[in-house]
């Protein structure tokens, strides 16, 4: 299976000021950023606040999707996780049927600590449900729970639809598993803190957060950090960035998508933005 795009956006979840999902919005921002020349979102994962939604809004999300008008190169990625696993697998289905997703995000389950086997099984199911390209992604600092290396080789050997892993944990686990895993895949780095750290670690992708206010900007900058030729001053970019992840992030992108896009993107799920 080919790599995915090396970039993508993690867009936010429109709400109103009653904190009601706003597809509406939602879709503008990401008709918006495949028009500029964007070739890949990821929708419904922590920067969506996927686990605020409820599964009928993540299905409202998943039907909404039909409205957008996409390259035909444009790479939707969908978040799938859930606290239960039941309704995940339920939210895979959904995703299997839905044509404008082409990859998903596999998230793990919050607060619950799944043991390493639980969370393989979960994994697999996810996977056979929705039958399409998956990344995984890690990320302990959130979920309390830390994919080991040894299940990740599992999965990767176990499963021919995986094609990357989101890697939000320690970085050092990405030469580890070059070490056991052949097949090449997308290494996410999640945000943009200490990405020329990171690239030196071994990922080469980016799950981009401060894409969603200055796109091509971070994508250009991404890929001279991955190509070593760094000759513009990407300073000014880097104090916008710093601004971004200065307070709470959720809430300042949303007002800069407002304001810069004029899209009513309304507020963050409190209490996020209190």
């Amino acid at each position: 299976m080919s790599l995915l795009e090396n970039y993508h956006i993690a867009v936010p979840t429109a709400f109103d000021k009653n904190e009601d999902l706003n597809t509406e919005a939602t879709i503008k921002h990401i008709q918006y950023l495949n028009d500029i020349g964007i070739k890949s979102v990821l929708v419904c994962a922590s920067t969506g606040e996927q686990h605020s939604l409820t599964l009928k809004e993540k299905f409202e999300l998943l039907d909404c999707l039909s409205n957008l008008n996409l390259n035909e190169d444009f790479n939707l990625i969908f978040g799938v996780s859930s606290i239960r696993q039941k309704e995940a697998i339920q939210l895979a289905k959904k995703v299997h049927d839905t044509p404008e997703v082409s990859t998903i995000l596999i998230g793990y389950s919050p607060y619950i600590l799944p043991t390493q086997d639980e969370a393989l099984k979960y994994t697999h199911l996810i996977i056979s449900a929705a039958g399409k390209p998956a990344i995984i992604y890690n990320n302990p600092l959130r979920t309390g729970f830390d994919l080991s290396v040894d299940s990740f080789e599992k999965i990767v050997n176990d499963n021919d639809l995986i094609v990357g892993l989101k890697e939000a944990g320690d970085p050092h686990k990405i030469s580890e598993i070059k070490k056991g895993v052949t097949k090449s895949l997308n290494y996410y780095i999640g945000g943009e803190k200490e990405l020329e750290s990171k690239i030196k670690f071994g990922y080469n992708s980016l799950s981009s957060i401060a894409g969603n206010v200055y796109p091509k900007e971070i994508e250009q900058w991404f890929s001279a950090l991955l190509n070593k030729d760094v000759n513009d001053n990407y300073d000014d970019l880097q104090i916008k960035i710093d601004e971004i992840f200065s307070n709470s992030p959720l809430p300042y992108i949303k007002k800069q998508i407002s304001k810069k896009e004029h899209i009513d993107f309304g507020i963050c799920r409190t209490p996020l933005g209190n």
